[in-house]
């Protein structure tokens, strides 16, 4: 497997370079997951870093490489999303919940 150095920016991991494993695609995956332990033995904390472009060309706007910047948040994202547009369901618009009233 291929490693990339990248630096990281923000949180505790700030200005340390870790080597990171490249995906198939030769980009590293675009959140990075930190599992530190708790010291009282209780379940780890996670530290989240988001892939950000790290700078780009200036004659053809190519990205110069990644940096991972600090998410306190940690919110979930990553998940797949589709080139169109898909209407979301409404929890109560499934089939079968109540009388149909489409023939009245």
């Amino acid at each position: 497997m291929k490693s990339q150095d990248t630096p990281f920016v923000g949180g505790p991991l700030d200005g340390r370079v870790l080597p990171v494993l490249l995906g198939p695609t030769g980009h590293p995956p675009k959140t990075y997951r930190v599992p530190v332990p708790d010291a009282a033995g209780g379940p780890p904390t996670v530290l989240v870093y988001r892939r950000v472009e790290a700078g780009r060309s200036s004659r053809l706007g190519l990205p110069q490489g990644w940096k991972y910047e600090y998410d306190p948040e940690g919110r979930r994202g990553g998940r797949l999303r589709w080139p169109w547009p898909k209407p979301r369901r409404k929890p109560d618009a499934t089939p079968g919940d109540g009388p149909d009233t489409a023939d009245e």
